[in-house]
């Protein structure tokens, strides 16, 4: 009896490990909500546009928080904002209008709403914090997102969430997760701190998938789509 109690107690300890090991990773911390503006320019309009982007709305929610991105090479969006809003967001019926010489630079745009990390740390990861966006001037911004194959998307989160995905050369990195918007569940946000960084990280990354192993499997083991995309810093 007493040996079939043992056994018993040792199954039980066996499945509650292994049930542990299984269970999905708790979601990151992510308090606070962003607006993803991903904008195409019009025709000669680039460098118009990239001004305007520049000065955030004077009725923004979270004043001097956001982030322009410039394409480098990668998917066809000009420029990617992103800004905070704070722990919540509202929209209105009557928003003020935009003016016609701003709103005659686009050739399209796409507007997302997500959860990310607190501001500070957001900011700090990007390199745009208290006196750190000069030092950072020269990063380098991969911008990625991600749809998740059918019933994989705790594992895809999982695996995005392990970033930079077995490369030690990334000076910063968010994930952040859809609420309302464009058809992505995911966004990944990278930054080196310069092209040599990147260049490096990139070596790396194939000297590793050419062993058949790695991060580039794990996310198609479990991500249906995705984009990457290189970009430089335009503000702040």
């Amino acid at each position: 009896m007493k040996s079939t109690c043992t056994l018993l107690l040792v199954l039980l300890l066996f499945l509650s490990i292994s049930a542990a090991q299984n269970a999905p990773a708790a979601p990151a911390a992510r308090p606070d909500v962003y607006h993803v503006h991903f904008a195409a320019a019009a025709p000669s309009k680039a460098a118009q546009m990239a001004d305007a982007l520049k000065t955030q709305n004077p009725k923004a929610p979270m004043p001097g928080h956001y982030l322009v991105l410039r394409h480098q090479d990668g998917v066809d969006w000009d420029f990617a904002v992103i800004e905070h809003l704070g722990t919540k967001a509202t929209v209105e019926a009557t928003p003020g209008p935009t003016p016609p010489a701003v709103r005659d630079l686009y050739a399209w745009h796409t507007d997302t709403f997500v959860n990310g990390p607190a501001w500070p740390e957001f900011a700090k990861a990007m390199g745009i914090g208290d006196q750190s966006a000069g030092k950072s001037a020269d990063s380098v911004y991969v911008v990625s997102v991600y749809r998740a194959a059918p019933g994989h998307r705790d594992q895809l989160e999982k695996t995005l969430s392990a970033l930079p995905l077995g490369a030690s050369d990334t000076s910063g990195n968010v994930l952040m997760q859809h609420l309302e918007g464009g058809p992505w569940q995911f966004l990944a946000i990278a930054r080196y701190n310069s092209w040599q960084d990147f260049a490096t990280n990139e070596k790396n990354s194939v000297a590793q998938t050419s062993k058949g192993t790695g991060p580039w499997f794990e996310l198609r083991d479990h991500a249906s789509f995705h984009t990457d995309t290189l970009a430089s810093r335009v503000a702040p």
